[in-house]
């Protein structure tokens, strides 16, 4: 069954920019178009008006031609320098149906734009996390319910989406940092994403940033409730001089999610048995 929402967010401004992308998208795909959905934090309940994007995905019924992929691009490129509100902080995907239902490897590149960066990319493992988001907790802008459009996504999945993800995304920023890390904004996301990181591999499930990272400052104790506190509460108009101690978070997080790789569990060192293995 397909449905409609009028207003699919409590936000009157992003609402308007979602309207005139859905009108815009159905006319360049026609009859390619499936449905419209939002996961990330507007769907989580984490959304921050001060710095979250409009994580959004349209599914189509299969690969778009050449031509409205371009028109796709074209669309983009107007609606970025139409100096709407949010329109530079639409973060979304346009994915093939069959693509969407489950995860694999060889999924075909899919048109992606980014803060009005237009490309196309493979969904990678944390589209794993992303698609089961979706499925559980994802918003209807219009199309079929999200549970009829994706398989159930399993726990250790998840675990191993997560840490896939670390490896290839977090792990070389040790070694040549994002020259994003030097702003705040950035290292709250990274202190935020480890905090949902450790929570996924714990539990093999997915919360909101803010309900792991004080899940985390819980577990942790006083070592990193300081920069997890600090990472809650950031603002755009605030300097930051955690550089140093979110890489040092990233590095905490990578040596714990191998703690025990047999089962992708993460484990406090003092939970280990001696010989390594997990407990009961």
């Amino acid at each position: 069954m397909s449905v409609q929402i009028t207003h699919p967010t409590p936000y009157p401004e992003v609402n308007a920019v979602l309207r005139v992308l859905l009108s815009d998208v159905q006319t360049i795909i026609g009859n390619h178009f499936i449905g419209m959905y939002l996961h990330g934090s507007l769907a989580t309940g984490d959304f921050d008006s001060q710095r979250s994007d409009i994580d959004f995905v349209v599914v189509t019924a299969d690969g778009l031609p050449e031509e409205m992929i371009q028109g796709l691009e074209a669309m983009h490129g107007r609606l970025t320098a139409s100096g709407r509100k949010w329109a530079t902080k639409l973060e979304g995907s346009y994915i093939p149906q069959d693509t969407l239902r489950r995860h694999g490897p060889a999924d075909v590149p899919c048109p992606c734009v980014n803060e009005g960066r237009f490309y196309m990319a493979r969904l990678g493992s944390d589209w794993v996390i992303q698609r089961h988001i979706l499925r559980e907790q994802g918003v209807v802008v219009t199309g079929p319910v999200p549970r009829t459009l994706i398989d159930p996504v399993q726990p250790n999945d998840l675990r191993r989406a997560v840490l896939g993800f670390l490896r290839e995304w977090w792990l070389p920023l040790l070694h040549d940092p994002d020259p994003r890390l030097r702003g705040g904004e950035y290292q709250a996301y990274a202190v935020l994403t480890m905090c949902r990181a450790l929570y996924t591999l714990q539990h093999g499930t997915v919360v909101s940033k803010s309900l792991a990272a004080r899940w985390e400052q819980e577990a942790l104790g006083e070592r990193w409730s300081a920069l997890i506190e600090w990472a809650l509460a950031w603002r755009d108009d605030e300097q930051s001089e955690y550089m140093k101690e979110t890489l040092d978070f990233i590095q905490y997080t990578l040596e714990r999610s191998q703690l025990c790789p047999s089962c992708g569990r993460v484990m406090q060192r003092r939970l280990l048995r001696p010989q390594g293995r997990c407990p009961p």
